[in-house]
């Protein structure tokens, strides 16, 4: 459901100028009338309506279907003695929007039957109000009968999306737990002999150090041929790990910024000097990121990358133009940016955002680490 102080729907394909013109017309209808009892009955239902049309999307429980129906009765009467049938199309929204299969289907017949019943009925009692309005009554009832469709479908196909959002995550959270264990194994079968061979080598020769010099020497000698055959293992086994190239990540991201018709423009060069092939890959998975974040959040048409390589640290900023972070539902809480953040304190890294005329996200590790790892 919608937020109850959502008075004017969203993305029916109406402009929100439409909806301000449906909440006046009734006053306008209302004043036509000549007597003063019915322009005061007017504005009470007026005032009913908006106030039981605000508390449906207030309330959650059974209490919501009677302001419903008190809706739909207030709509005929309407109908009926101003000739005012606009307020349908409130009601088509918000019945769009119920997300039990059952009431909706409900609803939507009883208010399409009723539309079409007042309608019919308004022709008879206010003939010359109606005759007039013939093509805007097309418009309303092909609204009151496609427009919950429409809403419903969608919702449907966002919570579709949603629902595969999570399991890509969970999938892609899978994936690194057993990617992790795989390196842990790998680790253990490299290392874990080798090291428990050179902890003996050393007890051994710290015990024959004062006593026997040559046999101290020779097993000073066979821990470090064990350390380096090691080192050139563990090597062997970085080198073969996936990673990911940042200039290989920037042809890709240039792609996904060019199909969401976002203009870039990329400073710096994307060769990075004397970096780790772990750290390269997790400042191109962060960038990827922030990207899909653009593309997906920010509305942007513009977005600038600039990489700053200096001898303190390593920078990589994304601005771009858009409607900045914090007007986006619950991006700062999301797994994107928290999953990059996460990625940036195995390396010491930071990650910073600042709004001004779009987002800017700054991604930065120290280079002492960096010569570290």
């Amino acid at each position: 459901m919608k937020k109850w102080y959502e008075l004017f729907p969203k993305n029916t394909g109406l402009s929100l100028y439409v909806w301000i013109i449906f909440c006046l017309l009734p006053f306008y209808f209302i004043f036509k009338s000549s007597s003063k009892i019915e322009i005061l009955i007017g504005l009470l239902m007026v005032i009913l309506f908006f106030t039981a049309y605000r508390l449906s999307f207030l309330l959650s429980n059974k209490y919501v279907y009677i302001w419903v129906i008190i809706q739909m009765i207030i709509s005929g009467v309407m109908t009926i003695l101003f000739g005012y049938v606009y307020f349908a199309l409130f009601l088509a929204f918000f019945i769009g929007n119920i997300v039990q299969k059952p009431v909706f289907i409900t609803l939507y017949i009883v208010h399409s039957v009723t539309t079409i019943a007042t309608i019919l009925v308004g022709f008879f009692v206010q003939t010359e109000l109606f005759i007039p309005q013939i093509p805007y009554l097309t418009i309303t009832l092909i609204g009151v009968i496609l427009l919950p469709i429409t809403i419903y479908l969608r919702n449907k196909r966002e919570e579709l999306e949603q629902l595969l959002d999570v399991a890509n995550q969970k999938l892609a959270s899978f994936a690194i737990i057993e990617e992790r264990e795989r390196i842990a194994r790998d680790l253990h079968d490299t290392l874990g002999q080798k090291l428990s061979l050179i902890g003996l080598k050393s007890d051994l020769a710290s015990k024959v150090v004062a006593t026997d010099p040559e046999q101290t020497k020779s097993e000073l000698e066979d821990i470090n041929r064990t350390a380096r055959t090691a080192l050139k293992e563990v090597r062997e086994l970085v080198s073969h790990m996936r990673t990911i190239k940042l200039v290989d990540e920037l042809v890709r991201i240039k792609q996904m910024l060019t199909a969401a018709n976002i203009s870039v423009q990329i400073n710096g060069s994307a060769v990075l000097k004397e970096t780790p092939l772990l750290t390269e890959n997790v400042l191109s998975m962060c960038l990827k990121e922030a990207i899909t974040n653009v593309v997906k959040h920010s509305q942007a048409t513009q977005c600038e990358i600039d990489i700053d390589q200096t001898d303190e640290q390593l920078m990589i900023r994304i601005r771009d133009d858009g409607v900045g972070i914090y007007s986006q539902n619950n991006t700062l809480d999301g797994h994107g940016i928290r999953g990059m953040k996460e990625r940036l304190e195995f390396m010491n890294g930071q990650l910073m955002i600042n709004e001004d005329n779009g987002t800017t996200l700054s991604i930065s590790i120290p280079r002492v680490v960096l010569n570290n790892f």
